[in-house]
């Protein structure tokens, strides 16, 4: 999931704070409580993203497919992820966690002796939510989108759109991914069955 976190300290509320009206749709996701950590529990899929730097866009276009579980550890502030990304026809799978900074609505992972930071911005009416990154300023600014079904409406696509338009980005820079490419299929019920069977032995 590396590139889903490549993203640097500088976030996009000053942007998203000018209140054009492609942004009043979205909001920042500060403070983060336990209700928007267990709101944010269970299966994402990854959509699309459009980044201008151009490292994160090669990355961009090696994803095919890709889905992650969260899972609140509201004493830790942490969510647990386990990632799936289809590379290549195949199947990588992860499982690592994810920092929660309450306060400033931050999430951050540790890559490449590193951490990476991304602001959350949350639908006021979707089960969608979205990362948002500039590194460097808004010259490699960046979002990517995630929603609970592999396929979206037009109107949580709009959302995107909108964010997209906001910080200056063009609808043909947009990266998406293709359920379709899915190989992780397998690998996912494999591992849902063995955590049934650990469920049942305890």
């Amino acid at each position: 999931m590396a590139l889903l976190w490549a993203l640097a300290v500088l976030s996009l509320l000053p942007l998203l704070d000018a209140q054009s009206p492609e942004c009043t749709n979205l909001t920042t996701a500060a403070p983060i409580t336990n209700a928007t950590m267990d709101w944010l529990s269970g299966k994402w899929f990854y959509i699309s993203s459009a980044f201008r730097n151009p490292e994160y866009n090669e990355s961009a276009r090696a994803i095919q497919a890709a889905f992650f579980y969260f899972e609140p550890r509201h004493a830790e502030d942490k969510l647990i992820i386990r990632d799936y990304q289809t590379l290549a026809d195949k199947c990588v799978y992860n499982c690592s966690y994810i920092n929660v900074y309450r306060q400033n609505g931050t999430l951050s992972k540790f890559e490449t002796d590193r951490e990476h930071f991304a602001n959350l911005l949350l639908s006021k009416h979707f089960r969608t939510f979205m990362l948002a990154a500039s590194w460097n300023g808004t010259k490699n600014v960046g979002v990517s989108f995630y929603a609970d079904k592999p396929e979206v409406t037009q109107e949580q696509e709009k959302e995107f759109l909108d964010v997209i338009k906001c910080i200056g980005i063009q609808e043909s820079e947009i990266i998406y991914t293709d359920e379709k490419k899915d190989a992780c299929g397998p690998l996912e019920k494999q591992h849902e069955e063995e955590s049934k069977k650990e469920t049942e032995a305890s």
